[in-house]
Parts: structure tokens; C-alpha cells; sequence
């Protein structure tokens, strides 16, 4: 089996140290990514360590495709405790930072400890710098990559920046890189400014050989991506708007509907217009990103996709495309998951009765990223302020709900409840088999769970081997069990033994910190059969019956604690 190449560098803010790690074992025993990040945080993160404190670390780490020329590679994973969810859980942006990450040599590099003051970290294959920042302390995105480019010449697809909401640990703020692209979803940011960290920069002239890359598939998936006809590569994500709004799946007025009148109005026509280029990660040839532009205004930002245009668009009942952008835009320079951020201000919204204000939006997004008035409620989470804005939790695992409503498909409802993410929708993407984006004979009929938890457990395994590459999702229409075995030298049975064993590693570490049945059963609406598809879900995936993993299942379940 293929495998990332290289050591770990384990790198202490707080000691000013940087140590090599040799992790061959991990390397070929979880290819890269998630799961080796997820192997490296679950044996040395303490089960009792605080998301926001020194005992935390973030694992930024690549895969063996990261040293190739194939479309959909442009993608790396970081890994950590979370301080919105406070389970262990990774995250996964595109961009261009992963290629100069693999020149280092490295195939991981971690980040512990905390520092006494604002600090910069720069890993190239021959040094690691720390760089002391107090004047970018509570700078924006693009004011940091700025300063990044005029210092040390690194171009922002060299960095993983942390804006002023991750300063001040707002619970879902993201890490971003190449200037626009986030590791999104559950408050990395945080956990990284917590420990005084502004921003991590890779260079270097170092990219393993890794042995076994079929050079003729990499190249028939390349042009195939670059052939292809997908709507995607016209609208992005947001290409799915008018089909989840048709079949009642997009999330509307704070989850009180699943379609929105408008949406014709900030759907993909609305993207198509305001595109002004093709956009694109690191060697993909696919390119479905979305440079948008507005001419009256002149603002220029990158998408917003589809969950963004649901976060701030239908459940905030706003229709106007430009007050979109610009919420997205504030985001991408503060440093906030755009789902989190427009549920939370949702949320707000039908506290107040103000949906659709977009000058109180966009008021909202700062005081949130500075922690200013109200700002400072909303900076927690749904999960954590619901109850005094007196409104609906709509979080699983204390993650905000994403846009492919699992009322409707149901298969979807079943994945977030089991999700070691909680409600994120690239865990398993059921809502691909359902709506359907696959063929028909991999399709699922939308209606019910039962019966729906062995290809649940194929799709999380599956997307686990994804992130662990790491292959974007979006190849899904190119791969075949063929082309995985011979993409990765390995067959599909030993790929979903990856996968499983990736996904248990998070399960386990997440019941040592409290989570079990009761936190997979608690959606926000009924799912008729739930409970007893849970049980199943279980008994195929070899755990307890109260969603918790046996100590003999777990790879080498030695942790910090041991």
C-alpha cells in the first residue's frame, strides 16, 4: 500500500523546539492525512487535554498523491481537539499549501505546546524559525499572508493562517490557507490561537519519491477531470441549489423550512454571473472554484458554495448575492467556518425576528470575530447560547448543521447522528446516494434508515481513505474499487480496514472524553427507526451497544494517559 513519506516534526511554540519523529509505522499503516493525523493525535494528545490549552495539538499532514500531478490532490488535512465539539476530529482545505508542505520533506508537522507571545512558525526542509508577530495580533487574513510575502517571500499558498477570531478563540474559527481556502469546521483557529500561534509557513526543495504511483491511472483521472462536463466546474458546489431546494433538502429561516422561495436569486445563475475566472487547487484540472466578483462594488471574493449560500443566504432568509459574497468574504478575513458562523447568526436572527438585515449581518460577523457585545454569545456556538436566545439547538456534537437537510434525506439524518464530527456532511456524503449525484445503481431511495448502515459504514471508511491520501471528494465520479486498488496499491478491503480503523480511533478517543449513544441519538428532529438503526450500526461496525468502542478493538490504544 502507498503511504506519505517522511517524519514527523513535532514542534513545541511554548519550548521553542522542533524534533524529528520517525512515524514509518503510522505511515504504513494509515497512508497519511486524517489518518495518520488521527493515529498521531489520539496516542499523543491526554484524553483529559482542554481544546484550548497547551496539551492540544493541531497535526497538519499530507498524503503520498500530495507528491503527484493528479487533479484532485490539491487538499491536506489537519487534526486536533476541537474547541466547539471537544472531540477529536480533522479538517480538510484545498488550496495550494500542500505541495510546498510535502517539499519539506515532511509528511506531518505538529503543533503543541503554547507560546508567551504572538508567534509565526516557518518549517522549510533545512530549518524551523519562530517568528515574533505582536504586530499582527489581530490582524486580517490577507494583512498576515501580506506581511508573510514582504518578510520571507512566501507566497500565501505557502501558509495556514490564523485570523483574529482564532485569537480570540471563537469556537468555530478556521485556519486559512491560500489566502481563501479553510480548514473549516470545528474551531481549529482556535485551538491554533490559542497557543499564541499566527500563522504556519512552508517551504523547501525536499519532496519524497513515493514508490508505487500508477503514473498512467494518474494521468487518465487528470484528463478525465479535465474533460469533464460536470455543472460543478461552472457553479461549484452550488451547482446542487436548485435540485436540494426542489426535493426540500436546503435548510431555510433558521431550519424552520426546507425550501426557499428565492433561491433562484443567489442559486447558480446568480454564481455564473459574478464569476470572472476559472479557479482551482493544486494541479486539478477539474477547477470548480469560484473567483466572484461584483463590478458596482468592486468586491472581490471566492465563492460563495453552496453551504455558504445556504448559512448566509436561505437560512437567513437574505436574496441578494452581493450581501452573500460579502459575508463570505468577512469570513474568509476574519477567519470563521462560514456554516457555523451563518447558523449561529440564523440563529440570532430568529431570536430578534430579523432575518433577512444584512447590515446587521455583516455587523454580526465582526462583533463575533472580535468578541464585541452580543458577538461574544454568538462566538460560542449554537450549541452553547441556544438557550438564551431562546431558539432551537440545531447542532449534533455541538457542530451547526450543514445544508443537505437530513429530514429529507434521511440516509444523511442517519450519518450525522453517527458522525464523529457531529453534523458535518463530508463524513460520509449519503446525501449523494440520496438525492441522487451517482449512478442509479448506486443510488438510495431518500426515505428511511433501516437497512441504510452498511453502506453508511462503506462511506464513512471510504471518505476516511479520501481524506488520508489525501483525494478530494469530488473524484468520486472517477473512481471505481479498481481504480482504488490500483490508485493506492492495495485492495478495497484493506482500504475500508484503513478507514474503519480510522474512524474507530476518533470514536475512541471521543468516548474517553464522555461521548456515546446518547450523543448519536440527540438530532434535532425524529428519524422514525433510529434507535434501532443505531444498534445495527454498531453491531456491523464490532462496537458496544452504547456507541462506545472495546479496548480490544482499538490499533495500539496507547495514549498520552498511558
Amino acid at each position: 500500500m502507498i503511504h506519505a513519506e517522511g517524519p514527523l516534526l513535532s514542534v513545541d511554540v511554548g519550548a521553542r523546539t522542533a524534533t524529528e519523529v520517525n512515524v514509518d509505522d503510522v505511515l504504513e499503516s494509515y497512508i497519511g492525512g486524517r489518518g495518520v493525523g488521527t493515529k498521531l493525535a489520539h496516542d499523543r494528545i491526554p484524553f483529559d487535554a482542554d481544546p484550548l490549552g497547551p496539551d492540544n495539538s493541531l497535526v497538519f499532514a499530507v498524503g503520498p498523491l500530495q507528491t503527484s500531478i493528479m487533479s484532485y490532490t490539491g487538499r491536506m488535512s489537519c487534526t486536533g481537539l476541537s474547541p466547539l465539539t471537544d472531540g477529536l476530529l480533522s479538517s480538510n482545505a484545498g488550496g495550494f499549501m500542500s505541495r510546498p508542505f510535502v517539499d519539506t520533506g515532511y509528511s506531518a508537522v505538529e503543533i503543541t505546546g503554547e507560546s508567551d507571545e504572538l508567534v509565526g512558525v516557518r518549517v522549510t526542509d533545512e530549518a524551523v524559525e519562530f517568528d515574533t508577530v505582536p504586530d499582527l495580533a489581530e490582524a486580517t487574513i490577507g494583512e498576515t499572508t501580506d506581511h508573510i510575502e514582504a518578510e520571507y517571500g512566501l507566497e500565501e499558498s505557502h501558509t495556514a493562517v490564523v485570523g483574529p477570531a482564532g485569537e480570540n478563540a471563537v469556537r468555530y474559527a478556521a485556519i486559512i490557507t491560500s489566502g481563501s481556502r479553510a480548514f473549516g469546521r470545528g474551531g481549529l483557529g482556535a485551538a491554533l490561537g490559542a497557543k499564541d500561534v499566527k500563522y504556519l509557513a512552508v517551504d523547501g526543495d525536499s519532496r519524497p519519491d513515493v514508490e508505487g504511483l500508477d503514473d498512467d491511472l494518474i494521468m487518465e483521472i487528470h484528463r478525465e477531470a479535465s474533460e469533464s462536463g460536470s455543472p460543478m466546474k461552472d457553479a461549484g458546489t452550488v451547482s446542487v441549489s436548485d435540485y436540494a431546494n426542489a426535493v426540500g433538502a436546503l435548510p431555510t429561516e433558521y431550519f424552520r423550512e426546507l425550501s426557499y422561495e428565492a433561491v433562484d436569486d443567489i442559486g447558480s445563475a446568480a454564481v455564473i454571473d459574478h464569476k470572472h475566472e476559472k479557479g482551482t487547487c493544486s494541479s486539478c484540472a477539474f477547477a470548480c472554484k469560484l473567483p466572484t466578483r461584483d463590478e458596482a462594488s468592486g468586491l472581490e471574493t471566492e465563492g460563495p458554495e453552496y453551504e455558504t449560500m445556504m448559512s448566509f443566504g436561505s437560512n437567513a432568509l437574505v436574496d441578494d448575492f452581493v450581501a452573500i459574497m460579502r459575508s463570505n468574504e468577512r469570513c474568509d478575513q476574519y477567519g470563521l467556518d462560514t456554516i457555523s458562523c451563518g447558523d449561529a447568526i440564523a440563529a440570532y436572527l430568529a431570536s430578534e425576528d430579523e432575518f433577512g438585515n444584512v447590515e446587521l449581518i455583516h455587523d454580526l460577523i465582526e462583533k463575533i470575530a472580535y468578541r464585541e457585545g452580543v458577538g461574544d454569545t454568538l462566538a460560542e456556538g449554537i450549541d452553547r447560547c441556544h438557550d438564551e436566545l431562546g431558539v432551537e439547538n440545531w447542532t449534533m456534537k455541538g457542530m451547526e448543521f450543514a445544508a443537505h437537510d437530513g429530514r429529507t434525506l434521511n440516509g444523511q439524518g442517519l450519518s450525522f447522528a453517527t458522525s464523529n464530527r457531529g453534523a458535518d456532511h463530508m463524513y460520509a456524503e449519503m446525501y449523494q446516494l440520496e438525492y441522487p449525484l451517482v449512478a442509479p445503481d448506486q443510488a438510495l431511495e431518500a426515505d428511511g434508515v433501516e437497512g441504510k448502515s452498511e453502506r453508511l459504514i462503506e462511506m464513512e471508511n471510504k471518505n476516511a481513505v479520501h481524506d488520508s491520501g489525501v483525494l478530494c471528494k469530488f473524484a468520486f465520479s472517477n473512481m471505481t474499487h479498481e481504480r482504488y486498488a490500483r490508485l493506492f496499491d492495495a485492495d478495497w478491503e484493506r482500504l475500508q480496514d484503513v478507514g474503519a480503523r480510522t474512524v474507530e480511533l476518533e470514536r475512541h478517543f471521543n468516548n474517553k472524553r464522555g461521548f456515546d449513544r446518547a450523543d448519536d441519538e440527540d438530532l434535532p428532529y425524529d428519524l422514525e427507526g433510529l434507535g434501532e438503526e443505531l444498534s445495527t450500526y454498531y453491531e456491523l461496525r464490532g462496537w458496544n451497544d452504547d456507541g462506545t468502542v472495546p479496548e480490544a478493538n482499538v490499533d495500539g490504544a496507547a495514549s498520552a494517559d498511558d
